[in-house]
């Protein structure tokens, strides 16, 4: 049976940045493909310039023989390969004949013909084996296993020989996850390939004929499923080397009391979380995207407050319903990006340094600002002056900068999400050091980090989490193996701490 799609050689930089490097990959009616890699492996940028979001560098795309090129998502509909992203595309007020057929509604004597549109969503629908739907119901009504349906009938809708879907099981339950199995095999059934992205390696394993891995932007594999074990596909996805510059803990420092505890701790969100930073400990906490890392430290934080469970806060239960009370109580979060959350980019550096003093402690205002200079040259800041706009600095100095507002509060527990993203490696250097002096003065960090190297190399020790729960605890130095292994529910037999 002669290929639906053909990938070959495909390249594609971000300003000067290669983030994927010649992957092919082949793809036969009714075939499921897994593609598969830690997060920033390259998927979603294959994905994309498949469905035509970026154009690739190099390389070719073929479908039934023929060479294409996408310059727009809808070239890419139109040429039979539809993607089912992530995050819904649906407009909530209009049902869901509405959204399947948006912009491209039946027409009758030059009005839309409701009537065919809703008979021709309940064929689609029923095609999918899918019976407790109705056409007319809106979209705000209706779960978020109902809703990633009417994406994929959507996606269906225009003729689709090829659906990419991407992490379609993030938000479901586990009782919905059957309903999606059902889907994809009706699909594969009538002859569609479908290119299925997951974290889950079990889902991975129960829907996939081959199986691609991607690791750092290159094409490391690409194996029939049945040839690999969960255990086999870890180690395909991990292997890099540790980077050496991750620097040891200052001398004296030694874990001391808790200065952050969860006990059961949850929201719509997480559940169940027990967990407990020391002052001078730098806690990593790790697990694949979807596995409720933001989600916790904002949870700690205020910004979706716990509903359920303690919250302990230097041996003082508390609660903490707003991130003001949260700095109030000593807590500090570098959240995940820094341009939208973490920073007023036209703002001056010194504005951004004393922001969070100013907003929750106005009578230390003038202290703060006095240590401003010696904060900014301890972290190494590269700026003409403190005067200079946010936004006119690299990206290292200034994530440097919102690190230093928050320094300026002194925080007893530092929560860090994705401190180093974007960032060159002597900045990442200088962001470690500053870490480890936390540490070394008995403040608590707990860190996010998509990086393994990074969580082992400056974690004293490592919490995995996945589906917003705790799934378990490694030692200082694990390996990324375990860490991935516990991440993704593997079972390859690895002991490791609990």
């Amino acid at each position: 049976m002669a290929p639906v799609l053909t990938v070959r050689g495909i390249s594609k930089s971000f300003v000067g940045n290669l983030v994927l490097r010649d992957a092919s990959l082949e793809l036969r009616p009714g075939q499921v493909l897994g593609l598969v890699g830690e997060n920033g492996a390259g998927k979603s940028t294959l994905m994309k310039i498949l469905a035509g979001v970026h154009q690739a560098d190099e390389g070719t795309v073929e479908i039934g023989g023929e060479t294409v090129s996408f310059s727009h998502p809808v070239q890419a509909q139109q040429a039979g390969l539809s993607t089912v992203f992530q995050e819904f595309n649906l407009l909530p007020e209009r049902s869901i004949a509405e959204n399947i057929w948006l912009g491209r509604e039946p027409r009758r004597r030059g009005f839309v013909d409701t009537g065919a549109m809703v008979r021709d969503t309940d064929e689609l629908l029923t095609g999918l084996g899918i019976t407790g739907l109705r056409a007319t119901r809106r979209v705000r009504s209706l779960s978020v296993a109902e809703q990633q349906v009417v994406e994929i009938a959507k996606a269906v809708s225009f003729d689709a020989r090829i659906i990419q879907m991407d992490e379609p099981t993030a938000a479901l339950a586990d009782h919905e996850v059957e309903l999606l199995y059902t889907i994809i095999r009706r699909l594969t059934a009538r002859g569609v390939a479908i290119i299925y992205v997951s974290h889950r390696l079990k889902e991975v394993f129960d829907l996939c004929d081959t199986i691609t891995v991607l690791k750092d932007g290159v094409q490391v594999a690409t194996t029939p499923a049945a040839e690999l074990d969960e255990a086999g596909l870890v180690r395909l996805m991990v292997g890099r080397s540790m980077s050496a510059f991750f620097p040891d803990p200052l001398e004296g420092t030694t874990p001391g009391d808790v200065r952050l505890e969860l006990r059961g701790a949850g929201n719509g969100y997480v559940d169940g979380v027990d967990l407990a930073v020391r002052g001078g400990e730098i806690v990593g906490l790790a697990g694949l995207q979807g596995s409720g890392r933001t989600e916790l430290l904002e949870a700690v934080f205020g910004v979706t407050p716990l509903t359920r469970g303690e919250l302990a806060i230097d041996g003082a239960v508390v609660a903490v319903r707003t991130p003001k009370q949260a700095i109030r109580r000593g807590l500090a979060l570098v959240t995940e990006d820094r341009k939208t959350t973490g920073l007023a980019l036209h703002q001056s550096i010194l504005d951004n340094s004393l922001a969070v003093v100013r907003a929750v402690f106005p009578s230390r205002t003038g202290e703060a600002r006095a240590g401003v200079p010696a904060s900014l040259s301890t972290l190494a800041v590269s700026a003409r002056s403190l005067s200079q706009e946010a936004q006119f600095l690299s990206g290292g100095n200034q994530q440097k900068v919102v690190l230093a507002r928050w320094l300026a509060a002194r925080p007893g527990v530092v929560l860090m999400d994705e401190p180093t993203r974007g960032i060159d490696v002597g900045a990442k250097h200088a962001i470690y050091e500053v870490m480890r002096s936390l540490a070394a003065e008995g403040v608590a960090v707990l860190m996010v980090s998509s990086e393994l190297p990074e969580v082992i190399g400056m974690a004293d020790r490592i919490v995995v989490m996945r589906d917003g729960r705790v799934a378990g605890e490694l030692p200082a130095g694990s390996s990324e193996e375990d860490v991935l292994t516990m991440a993704t529910g593997a079972s390859t037999g690895t002991q490791v701490a609990s």
